[in-house]
């Protein structure tokens, strides 16, 4: 099949001090790639279509020392890879939509200011998502920029679902429960028809398991309730995050320990989670791999925590049909998974041990009334989708203005 007709998109997604790329040609990856240690000691590598190493990204004499400041040099390397094909549009990856960014949306100014108001909701994300936004509209002014949200896909969640039994006038206000990882699940939904075609209308709980983690419940690929609220803090425990917490635990730490907001901000995001309870790392696999009591008590915490809240998406559903792991450790540690599928024999998971070993698609049992998939996810090309989406929207209306604005033959034009 040729790709000629495919618009050439570019996918951005800015970390703290990382940064991850891609162009995308439909569904076919050109190139990906990502810069890490920025501000530190910044390495840059990317690699085609094939999975071939490419040539180097020169970051130049002077080292970048923000993601957005890579943008300029990384668009012009992209182009050169490109033999000289140019992109249609830049969709990048934005955490926090709030309430009324409920779709992927071209990005202008005004929409950046308001994004910038949701910065408190999701500070370790938000920040780096906007900044190289910004770089890539100063230095690219009349290409197309696409914001994709991960929020959007929870907007389908029922109103019970994501209030909290706060003053309704907040509740109006914004303040309820929002989802994160809403491009993951996006991706795993349009996925499901073809893996499981029985699972893709029935119910089904997701987990999106890395250093960021959450789960989601899906009833035909629609988002009915997830985890993670008006922050990215509520739900699983996390590599650094706390997740699921009682709020008076906060107002303990304010009024009797003293502790400023701020304090409380970084204990919260940076100090928690796998990190604290293991004292050691917020990383799976050096928490596998330890003998330390405190590392195996962390995971254990983890994994008994992501099964009660499966029970609970699955009462949100009604019934479960299908579990689906995704993302670092959800794709890629079988321990993890075999001790979550364990703790849900009883809605009717029965573990295939040797099919998790392996890693393979089905990880239960033939005849588990539950079926357990692993299904890598692809963020990445979920926003491509958007934004290829959205770019043939807004030239089909540039299209429609232009032909519209042309006096027709023998009409009299205005003066």
């Amino acid at each position: 099949m040729s790709h000629a007709s495919e618009a050439v998109i570019g996918v951005i997604n800015g970390g703290s001090s990382s940064l991850k790329f891609a162009v995308y040609e439909g569904d076919r990856r050109l190139l990906h790639g990502q810069v890490e240690g920025i501000g530190a000691h910044p390495a840059a590598s990317a690699t085609g279509a094939n999975g071939e190493p490419l040539p180097p990204i020169p970051l130049g004499p002077t080292p970048p020392a923000s993601p957005a400041d890579t943008i300029p040099v990384l668009v012009a390397w992209a182009h050169g890879q490109l033999g000289g094909r140019a992109l249609s549009a830049i969709g990048h990856r934005v955490a926090h939509g709030g309430l009324h960014y409920d779709r992927p949306a071209p990005i202008t100014h005004a929409l950046l200011d308001d994004l910038d108001k949701l910065v408190p909701l999701a500070p370790l994300h938000q920040p780096h998502n906007l900044s190289p936004i910004r770089a890539a509209l100063a230095h690219h002014p009349d290409l197309l920029q696409v914001a994709c949200f991960d929020t959007s896909f929870h907007r389908t969640i029922p109103e019970v679902s994501q209030a909290f039994a706060l003053p309704r006038a907040m509740h109006d206000a914004g303040i309820r429960r929002y989802g994160f990882h809403g491009l993951s699940y996006e991706f795993i939904a349009s996925m499901l028809p073809d893996v499981s075609p029985l699972l893709a209308s029935g119910r089904v709980v997701v987990l999106h398991l890395g250093n960021g983690a959450s789960a989601c419940a899906l009833r035909a690929g629609v988002s009915q309730a997830t985890t993670m609220g008006f922050t990215a803090l509520d739900g699983l425990p996390m590599g650094t995050r706390c997740g699921e917490l009682d709020p008076g635990v906060v107002l303990y730490l304010a009024s009797q320990q003293g502790m400023a907001p701020a304090a409380i901000e970084h204990l919260l995001y940076h100090e928690s989670g796998m990190l604290g309870l293991s004292g050691a790392s917020p990383d799976f696999r050096d928490l596998l791999g330890s003998t330390d009591p405190a590392a195996a008590f962390a995971v254990d915490v983890f994994c008994y925590r992501a099964a009660r809240q499966i029970a609970s998406l699955a009462a949100a559903l009604g019934g479960i049909d299908g579990l689906v792991f995704t993302a670092g450790i959800g794709e890629h540690a079988a321990p993890v998974r075999a001790a979550i599928c364990r703790a849900c024999t009883w809605l009717g998971v029965d573990l295939d041990e040797a099919a998790n070993q392996s890693h393979a698609r089905r990880i239960s049992t033939h005849d588990s009334r539950v079926k357990a998939l692993i299904i890598p996810t692809d963020e990445e090309l979920m926003i491509a989708r958007h934004t290829a989406h959205v770019a043939t929207r807004v030239h089909q209306c540039a299209s429609v203005h232009r032909h519209s604005s042309v006096p027709r033959t023998g009409a009299r034009a205005s003066s």
